[in-house]
């Protein structure tokens, strides 16, 4: 009895000491994947690495929106004003070309004031009868008349467009200062030099209906001096002159 427990005694003593050998084998043979190993090398170069592929990316996308906005620019360059005093303008100047077309009795031509001047405010015709030269001295102060009453026309009218080349500089001018682009600046500059020349073409024909008036007036009045001169000739010529004689202031 005895002998027996002292069996089970050494038994049980030495599976205790056997069972720490029994687990290291199994701890030895544990995969190596269950261990997380952290390199910082490793590491730092992968952080690197997408930062510049980030920086790379960021690039590219500032270059497509500079090369939209360039795109964008080119469009607004290249729009066309939406105002135009064209119309306008040729109106204005049509009114005023109408007037000078309506020049009394001698018009704006070469050819019709060379043959009225010729036949008007030459040389008096000395066989001329009376009757033709007070004809001919109507005549001319006829044209005085209408050259005078057209001068002031042509100013009437070009005192009318002064408020229609107001309200178009006005648009021609807000329109420069919102154009969106060089090709709208430089329409609306195009615009402006068109008004201007419209208004010297105004004061053109004023300069000009003003010269006529005033050339009829000097011309008229050089034709009734060289015919004043003829109409004494005639008067002194004719009949025998002067003879005294009786007369009576009062009848008795």
């Amino acid at each position: 009895m005895n002998t027996y427990r002292l069996r089970a005694r050494s038994l049980a003593l030495g599976a205790m000491l056997c069972a720490p050998l029994a687990i290291a084998p199994v701890l030895l043979t544990t995969p190596a994947q269950a261990f997380i190993v952290f390199d910082p090398s490793n590491y730092a170069q992968n952080v690197l690495t997408a930062a510049r592929s980030l920086q790379q990316v960021t690039n590219q996308i500032t270059s497509l929106q500079n090369q939209a906005q360039m795109l964008i620019n080119q469009g607004r360059n290249l729009a066309s004003l939406p105002f135009s005093s064209l119309q306008a303008l040729q109106q204005s100047v049509q009114r005023t070309q109408q007037l000078l077309n309506q020049a009394q009795n001698i018009a704006f031509n070469v050819e019709q004031v060379d043959r009225m001047f010729q036949e008007k405010y030459g040389k008096v015709s000395l066989s001329a009868p009376e009757q033709q030269l007070v004809a001919d001295a109507r005549s001319r102060w006829q044209n005085t008349v209408g050259g005078l009453q057209d001068a002031m026309r042509v100013q009437a009218g070009a005192v009318a467009n002064i408020d229609t080349n107001r309200v178009q500089m006005s648009s021609l001018v807000g329109a420069s200062q919102s154009a969106t682009g060089a090709l709208q600046a430089t329409q609306a500059g195009n615009q402006l030099l068109a008004l201007q020349a419209q208004q010297l073409a105004d004061l053109t024909a004023v300069v000009a209906a003003n010269g006529r008036a005033a050339a009829l007036s000097e011309a008229e009045r050089s034709a009734a001096a060289e015919q004043g001169r003829e109409q004494r000739r005639r008067f002194l010529r004719a009949g025998s002159g002067y003879q005294a004689g009786n007369g009576a202031m009062f009848n008795r």
